[in-house]
């Protein structure tokens, strides 16, 4: 492989493989990066930082001045590469991830830029064919996603408590940008003719996700009007909302059907792990006349049906059940309803939290605290802590509960003091005796 890719873009591979979510080197990987990206920008990528950084610390990083570091900012923003936003005057910039990123962005644009059908074909050779990257998206704890339920099918009972995070209106509702754009998922299956027939202008991104796609052309920006009726719709259609897994700052949701979505479709796949699913739970009381309609529209084939009508009785699995609440909309006798879980899914705090625990999690950690490569103090404290992650599980467990109690609450400190825009201007909590040296 080596031997027909330049140097650039296997820099760029290994760049992106530094992230949690991992980019496996592949022919097809490497075709996508050269539809993306020019060698150029390839090799100047290739050596940006994990962390969000300025146009000063760009053009630090390239050996160039800042008027000429600018416009290869902008235009990598423009194409949905990097993330853009303003933090005190000053621009901020962070490169996207695979997914839900600039693999997704691509797709979404519909001026031409790429080649739609090209990418849909490669990125379906990449993920849906190949295995190694949907197996390490799924591999990622705490995963990336997560299951909105249908709201207005959980019964009027005040034991049944919905939060707020649980909520997609009140993702919303709280939104201070929502844009709409093209299914990613649907729209390449569209390519490969194996599409269905369910409305692809439904991705929606909020709040700083929103403001950049919006300003750089890649999604519509619209009204939090607009947005209720895509949801309303989407929910009526037995489409499943499959979102951003954090409590704060939702940056996306998407919303998803069992034949086109690499989420749905990688879960049933790769044996219903890791758990994506909400806080709710699929429950088939008296009435149920096994008639199969809930079985049929169950997104992860969680409900099968014992008996036949009007005796039989539809069951689920609550292993699999991701509690979207479909089966609820759908069961024409009102037998199917939701209750919630015994236990409730632990979701990260912010984006920051998830992926420092995903970091932790993947051993990738010390790529994000010793990011500056050139540095010859760095790379030897990259090696210890990727050894101090690469112990075995029982042993790493340990460590990883000190690092998150402690250590990890020192990083959080060092970050803030250097990226202040990634805590939404939220001071990290100090009062640890680790932070008061800071």
């Amino acid at each position: 492989m080596g031997h027909t890719t330049s140097r650039s873009y296997l820099r760029l591979q290994e760049r992106l493989d530094r992230n949690p979510q991992g980019a496996p080197p592949s022919e097809a990987l490497f075709q996508i990066l050269q539809v993306l990206f020019t060698e150029r920008e390839a090799e100047l990528v290739s050596k940006l930082p994990l962390r969000p950084f300025t146009t000063e610390d760009a053009a630090r990083i390239w050996k160039c001045s800042k008027e000429e570091a600018f416009p290869i900012l902008d235009e990598l923003a423009d194409k949905g590469i990097l993330f853009d936003s303003e933090h005190r005057d000053t621009r901020v910039y962070y490169l996207a991830p695979t997914m839900a990123g600039f693999f997704e962005f691509s797709l979404m644009r519909t001026d031409g830029r790429f080649d739609r059908k090209v990418l849909s074909e490669l990125y379906y050779q990449y993920i849906n064919v190949e295995d190694r990257f949907a197996k390490n998206i799924l591999g990622i704890t705490p995963p990336i996603d997560r299951v909105f339920v249908h709201e207005d099918m959980i019964p009027d009972d005040p034991e049944l408590v919905i939060l707020d995070y649980e909520r997609a209106s009140k993702v919303i509702e709280t939104a201070t940008c929502i844009t709409v754009g093209t299914c990613y998922c649907r729209h390449k299956m569209e390519h490969l003719g194996k599409a269905c027939d369910n409305p692809q202008e439904v991705c929606l991104t909020f709040n700083g996700a929103a403001k950049t796609l919006s300003k750089h052309g890649i999604a519509r920006e619209i009204s939090k009007e607009e947005a209720f009726e895509i949801l309303h719709m989407v929910m009526e259609l037995g489409l499943v909302q499959i979102g951003d897994n954090v409590q704060e700052g939702v940056n996306w949701i998407c919303n998803c059907c069992s034949c086109c979505c690499e989420a749905i479709n990688a879960y049933t796949r790769f044996g219903h792990a890791p758990k994506i699913n909400s806080n709710f739970l699929a429950k088939v009381e008296k009435g149920c006349n096994a008639c199969g309609i809930c079985a049929k529209r169950c997104p992860v084939n969680a409900i099968t049906i014992e008996g036949s009508k009007p005796k039989g009785k539809a069951v689920v699995d609550p292993d699999i059940c991701i509690g979207c609440g479909v089966c609820a909309r759908f069961c024409p006798t009102g037998a199917s309803v939701m209750e919630r879980r015994e236990s409730t899914m632990f979701v990260p705090k912010d984006s920051f939290e998830r992926i420092v625990l995903s970091a932790i999690g993947t051993g990738k950690l010390q790529n994000f605290l010793f990011d500056n490569r050139d540095l010859w103090t760095h790379r030897t404290l990259n090696r210890f802590v990727g050894f101090f992650l690469k112990l075995e599980p029982t042993k790493r467990i340990l460590v990883q509960e000190q690092i998150r109690s402690s250590f990890l609450n020192a990083a959080a400190g060092i970050q803030y003091r250097r990226d202040p825009a990634l805590f939404g201007g939220k001071r990290p909590d100090y009062s640890h005796p680790e932070m008061k040296s800071l």
